[in-house]
């Protein structure tokens, strides 16, 4: 009975219990959640917190980095702001200085036309002055004839057209030597006035043609360390003999320290060999056969050279549509002198002076820049060929289809053959001017060249010899020779027959050494 009612008691509370148990649970699951979410939302705060203190160093690091880079940017900004300014200040004081030199030509012409106006209007004063007396004098000459009429009339008894005809011999005579009297007085007076122009003309070229004074030297010095001396030198000297066998330049290593003196009268020789000289340093490999190969590379690059300097000129003076040949020609004339000028320093010089007397006598400018460079060009060749260098210059010209006025000034700058327009008296006196002005010229140096040119002429004239070098300023010469045609005792009397036509052809001071080389060589190849 008990356990019956137990049970059906514990059968009624069952429902109860689960119902409290649900009640406990949803309560517990309530909370639970509660406190889970504020976990969640705490943790959460935490890690914004977290990503905001991050991103609050980002931006400050940001910010940082901004700053720098625009504090640089600005540096920069006001770098480059600053070296415009100092560019630009630089051209306006060039624009200025250009500005100040057009200013100062322009007043030289005002007062040239000042003068010319002056002048002018004296002139016109004089005719004025003429006029008023020849009508006076022709008013003075009609009463005279009137009176001469009624006299005549009178005691010749001659009639009025006998009389006529002898009133008008006697006057025609009078008025034809008054005539020649005032046009020989116009005459003198053109003259007199043309050459106080054409030297006004002169003086302001050559005040406004301002020239360096370029005086050649006959020696260059190469720089290189103490202890290279001993390989340029050689075994023996071989490596000299070498390099002046091959450049025809005379090498003089002395105690000179950290120095070499190369001495030729022929600058293009001097200068290829200087080339050579200074890749020899450097390569630092110095026998012959490298001496040879090195002086080779160096005549091309010489060559090179002379078409950039014919280039760059042509540039400079602002003379287009030259043929190729021509501006090879012009850059060769830098190493090339006359009396010790530098023959395209010269041409150049020429040029300036012919345009602005062109320019003064309203002549065609360009014509005239052109052959004043074109002048001397025959210079560049005049060695090689035969002729003065008029004739050799205008043949080139020709040949190279320059217009007939430029080669007539070509042949013509020497007066040699008759002018065909005005630029050949023009191109004349610039020359002249330039040739002439103190300090230009040096006689003696061009003697000294022509005298080495002669010696080296006489040992060229003999058969079997290929090459002549005159070194040591004149006093020794080497003549090279052709080892198939000459033998070692003709040599010999080779040297002796080349020192007798030297003593007998040319005066010289001193003595002169000759010395003559013959050099066989034999070549294989190991393969």
């Amino acid at each position: 009975m008990t356990s019956a009612v137990k049970l059906r008691r514990c059968q009624i509370n069952n429902p109860l219990i689960s119902a409290i148990a649900g009640i406990v649970l949803l309560f517990a699951g309530y909370f639970l959640r509660k406190y889970l979410g504020e976990q969640k939302i705490r943790r959460a705060e935490e890690k914004s917190l977290q990503i905001l203190k991050e991103a609050r160093s980002q931006g400050d690091s940001i910010r940082k980095g901004a700053n720098l880079e625009a504090k640089e940017l600005l540096l920069k900004l006001r770098t480059d702001f600053e070296k415009e300014t100092r560019e630009r200040r630089k051209e306006l004081h060039s624009i200025e200085k250009r500005l100040n030199q057009r200013e100062r030509n322009l007043d030289r012409k005002v007062d040239i036309l000042e003068r010319q106006e002056a002048l002018l209007s004296t002139r016109e004063r004089e005719i004025g002055k003429k006029e008023e007396e020849s009508k006076r004098k022709e008013e003075e000459l009609k009463a005279l004839m009137e009176e001469e009429k009624r006299s005549l009339e009178r005691v010749a008894g001659l009639s009025r057209e006998q009389a006529k005809q002898a009133l008008f011999a006697r006057f025609t005579e009078e008025a034809r030597g008054e005539s020649a009297g005032l046009v020989s007085q116009i005459i003198e007076e053109a003259k007199e006035t043309g050459e106080k122009k054409a030297r006004e003309i002169i003086v302001s070229a050559i005040q406004r043609c301002s020239a360096d004074q370029v005086v050649e030297s006959s020696v260059s010095v190469v720089s290189l360390p103490d202890e290279m001396k001993g390989r340029v030198i050689g075994r023996e000297g071989r490596n000299i003999r070498a390099f002046e066998a091959a450049t025809g330049v005379d090498l003089i290593v002395d105690d000179t320290p950290e120095a070499v003196t190369l001495s030729s009268f022929n600058i293009y020789r001097r200068e290829t060999a200087k080339i050579a000289l200074e890749k020899l340093i450097a390569d630092g490999r110095i026998h012959p056969g490298r001496i040879e190969e090195i002086v080779e590379k160096s005549k091309k690059e010489m060559e090179k050279t002379i078409n950039e300097v014919g280039k760059q000129t042509i540039f400079e003076l602002g003379i287009t549509m030259i043929h190729p040949e021509l501006v090879k020609l012009l850059g060769r004339l830098k190493y090339r002198t006359s009396y010790g000028q530098n023959v395209l320093i010269h041409s150049k010089e020429v040029t300036y002076l012919a345009a602005l007397m062109a320019a003064e006598l309203k002549v065609d400018e360009k014509l005239a820049k052109r052959a004043g460079l074109l002048h001397d060009i025959g210079k560049a060749v005049d060695q090689e060929q035969e002729g003065t260098h008029p004739q050799v210059g205008a043949k080139l010209a020709s040949r190279y289809n320059e217009s007939p006025i430029i080669i007539n000034a070509i042949a013509g700058h020497h007066g040699d053959v008759e002018a065909i327009s005005p630029i050949t008296p023009l191109i004349a006196a610039a020359d002249s001017i330039s040739a002439t002005r103190p300090g230009a010229r040096r006689e003696t140096l061009e003697g000294y060249i022509k005298r080495l040119e002669k010696l080296e002429n006489i040992a060229i004239s003999f058969k079997g010899v290929s090459q002549a070098y005159a070194i040591s300023a004149g006093r020794e010469i080497r003549v090279i020779v052709k080892p198939e045609e000459i033998s070692d005792s003709e040599a010999t009397v080779l040297t002796r027959d080349i020192t007798k036509k030297i003593e007998e052809g040319l005066e010289y001071p001193g003595q002169v050494k000759v010395t003559v080389i013959r050099e066989v060589r034999t070549v294989e190849y190991a393969k």
